[in-house]
């Protein structure tokens, strides 16, 4: 897995046919200056998901502790020898984790909640793994999305009673390791106020209490991190601090103040960068990290924080360094060099060239490793792109075309990397599978109309419920079922063609018999068909959209051994042909109760995939909206009674400004609408979201005007409950969920009769739906049996209970 730099320089620019072949040790020498390029971060998933498949058999009890250590170990290596040879000046280390980031900081301040048994002593994965999964007796704690991307962060549960002890030394630890290989790296920490900022206050706990009354508690072992680091020689350390792209008020800005503060004696001999990605930074929080006289350096996003240049124009601090995230972290698209390197010379003059650090907009997590492996993808595509390991690459050519004038022998190496790049931009340009001009006209015409259905939600419901006679209290899934190793093999072959089509067909139709059956036997009254053709709920149907193309290995972490693979959009968007309707259709033609079809929703679509940059990101969901129409009008004519347009990303995608969220909001939902506005009375629309905060968007949701809406809701503590508690009027169905799919655990029908009572308290009974948290794919079915078979005989209890009080 190590990466040479001048192999790969070898190679783009042999790319390219305007250039002559170049020695890779002529490379070397010109390129062997040490010049200012940094990286946020790095995938710790591996080129081939190595550790995805090490922590499943861990998990599995098919390997030891050892075994996933030794595999875990293998991957940094790799991950900072290939930043070595690429030469990037400062390399990160402790990006790496077993689950999640700011699990891990949970696990260095020894911020346990009590449920886990944890006595004290350094950390091991028994714990570790039981707050992230759970385990058979404890729940897991929250998990929720990092901001606005796919990423989930294990949430952290604090309160006046946590007692803070420095219990893992895994950035001491890694920073020793990456060492003794000859590297010299920057070792980088969750910021002690992101980390109280992006906390929740423990069940329990007074509503009123301030997270950040635990800054200086918190202080006291960052305290001891930084003095160990120190005693190991490390020269620079990064403080990531996501939250101050957010809308902050004094008192939290104040604790940077005070934070930073109360560290810089600790921080004597240390250079000291705070990061910052994903969105500007507002002006008063910019004139307050700036101040602060212990920090060495600034890390800005540059690419959604295009506003922060106006900042830094305003006033810079002097003798302090910029790190400028010029290449894009959560995108995949190869760089405009000529672009960045225009406004890295805009900065230089601002800066100075000695204090300008060339670097990512964030961590390269967000995007997908390695395109050198990539053989899915055609040349024309593939030369558009960039991944990780490319955008490493970028960096380091931009910080060296920035920081000399260059001979002509060097000009030839630095000018063959711009050449490329501008081919490359005017390629995407100029291609005619990129433009649909039918697409666009039809995407256009959307803007005028307000694309509501033409009845009241209530007038439908009673339409809907003398069509399908369902009982009080009605339960269903939402949507996948367990994906078994012999489904994925049929699926495996296929593709490959090592099996016919009737082959495939047969083999699909038996697991949805097999469902469907299995849902009859448990008494689920709204069945699905379990989703055993689809690879993943965004994928599958990009798949079978224009517009779209896929990766072979493009995999992306989502959440601990978790991955996705995010199509790519390049152009417009349409649908060629039904994408659906045999499945559903064959799988309503094997019951008499109602079979609802499961679609993907166009918000989700998009914020799932890598979007094209080239146009509002608005304009390609409507396009996506209008595709996703034409195949619920199918659906409907093909008699399925139940459609569900997923939108689980539909908070994900909130901008991360109060001042953004409105405009966004306008369009998401109205794409959501746009899908199913013409849809009869008697056809009811279900929409799913899962694991993101969704009280702050209520109205919004509301305002999607689907007629039954499923939920997470038992992994935050039914903190969704509250805003009906506080007074907000919901009348279509609502199915917060029962119990948390993304556990092993399997809960008792007593606890789900409870979770469903606190609804009961908050909700009408009619319009109340009982269900799972999310879908079933990555569970096995020996947890998914009993958990459903509970949640059913809950269901029947307390139906039985509501008709005896009538």
């Amino acid at each position: 897995m190590a990466f040479s730099f001048a192999r790969f320089l070898t190679s783009s620019i042999c790319q390219s046919s305007r250039l002559s072949v170049v020695s890779p040790c002529s490379l070397y020498c010109v390129f062997s200056r040490n010049m200012a390029s940094h990286i946020v971060g790095y995938p710790r998933i591996g080129p081939k998901r190595e550790l995805k498949f090490a922590l499943e058999s861990f998990w599995d009890g098919k390997s030891s502790a050892k075994d996933l250590q030794k595999v875990a170990a293998d991957l940094r290596s790799s991950i900072w020898k290939q930043m070595a040879d690429a030469e990037i000046k400062y390399i990160p280390s402790n990006t790496f984790s077993y689950y999640d980031q700011v699990l891990d900081t949970t696990a260095m301040l020894g911020a346990v909640p009590m449920r886990y048994g944890w006595t004290g002593g350094e950390i091991g994965f028994d714990t570790y793994f039981s707050m992230a999964r759970g385990n058979v007796s404890v729940p897991a704690m929250e998990m929720t999305k990092w901001f606005d991307t796919n990423y989930h962060f294990i949430v952290p549960e604090l309160g006046p009673d946590t007692k803070f002890t420095y219990s893992s030394h895994k950035a001491v630890s890694e920073y020793k390791e990456a060492k003794a290989l000859g590297i010299d790296t920057v070792p980088v920490l969750i910021g002690p106020v992101s980390y109280l900022l992006l906390s929740k206050p423990a069940k329990g706990v007074e509503k009123s209490f301030s997270l950040l009354s635990l800054l200086g508690k918190v202080l006291a072992v960052y305290k001891e991190v930084i003095a160990e680091l120190k005693a190991t020689g490390a020269s620079w350390i990064q403080f990531d601090e996501p939250t101050l792209v957010l809308d902050l008020d004094s008192h939290q800005l104040q604790a940077f103040t005070e934070a930073y503060t109360e560290l810089q004696s600790s921080l004597v001999g240390l250079n000291v960068l705070i990061e910052s990605y994903f969105a500007d930074v507002p002006a008063e929080t910019y004139k307050t990290i700036t101040s602060l006289n212990c920090i060495s350096g600034f890390g800005f996003d540059f690419v959604r924080g295009t506003k922060t240049l106006d900042l830094i124009k305003s006033g810079f601090p002097s003798g302090k360094y910029l790190f400028a995230g010029v290449v894009d972290g959560r995108n995949v698209w190869a760089n405009d060099l000529d672009s960045s390197l225009s406004a890295l010379k805009e900065l230089e003059a601002i800066v100075g060239k000695d204090l300008l650090v060339v670097s990512t907009s964030c961590s390269l997590m967000h995007t997908a490793v390695d395109l050198i492996n990539e053989t899915k993808l055609d040349s024309e595509i593939k030369s558009w792109l960039a991944f990780a390991a490319q955008k490493v690459v970028e960096v380091n050519v931009l910080a060296k075309s920035l920081a000399r004038g260059l001979d002509e022998g060097d000009m030839l190496i630095t000018n063959g990397f711009f050449v490329n790049s501008n081919a490359a931009q005017d390629s995407r340009k100029s291609s005619p599978r990129v433009t649909n001009e039918e697409v666009q006209k039809a995407a256009a015409a959307l803007k005028g109309s307000d694309h509501r259905r033409a009845t009241a939600v209530s007038a439908r419901l009673d339409a809907q419920q003398k069509k399908l006679n369902l009982p009080i209290l009605p339960t269903t899934t939402t949507g996948s079922f367990p994906q078994t190793l012999d489904l994925r093999r049929v699926r495996r072959e296929y593709k490959a063609n090592k099996i016919s089509e009737d082959d495939y067909v047969d083999a699909i139709k038996e697991e949805i018999n097999k469902v469907v059956k299995l849902q009859e036997e448990l008494d689920i009254d709204v069945l699905v068909h379990g989703e055993p053709e689809r690879n993943d709920m965004v994928e599958y149907f990009g798949e079978q959209l224009s517009g779209f193309a896929f990766t072979g290995n493009g995999w992306v972490q989502s959440y601990g051994s978790r991955c996705v693979k995010p199509p790519i959009i390049y152009g417009d968007v349409s649908r060629p042909k039904a994408m659906t309707v045999f499945w559903s259709s064959m799988a309503q033609s094997m019951t008499s109760r109602p079979m609802k079809a499961m679609l993907t929703g166009p918000v989700t679509i998009l914020n799932w995939s890598f979007v094209r940059n080239d146009q509002p990101r608005s304009e390609t969901c409507y396009q996506i909206a209008l595709a996703i129409r034409k195949e619920v009008e199918n659906l409907e004519a093909a008699g399925i009674q139940i459609i569900q347009i997923d939108e689980a990303a539909l908070r994900e995608g909130l901008p991360l400004r109060k001042s953004e969220q409105a405009y966004y909001l306008d369009w998401a939902v109205r794409s959501f609408r746009i899908t199913n506005c013409r849809v009869k009375d008697a056809t009811q629309i279900h929409t799913h979201m899962c694991y993101s905060n969704f009280n702050d968007i209520i109205h919004s949701i509301i305002d999607m005007d689907a007629d039954v809406i499923t939920l997470e809701n038992s992994r935050s503590d039914e903190k969704l409950l509250s805003v009906f508690r506080e007074g907000v009027k919901y009348r279509a169905g609502i199915g917060p969920g029962v119990y948390d799919i993304h556990s092993p655990r399997i809960p008792s029908t007593e606890e789900i009769v409870d979770r469903i009572n606190k609804m009961l308290a908050v909700l009408k009974a009619d319009i109340l739906w009982v269900n799972p948290d999310c879908g079933l794919k990555t569970r096995k079915y020996a947890e998914v049996k009993p958990a459903l078979a509970n949640m059913v005989s809950a269901a029947k209890l307390l139906r039985k209970e509501l008709a005896s009080t009538k």
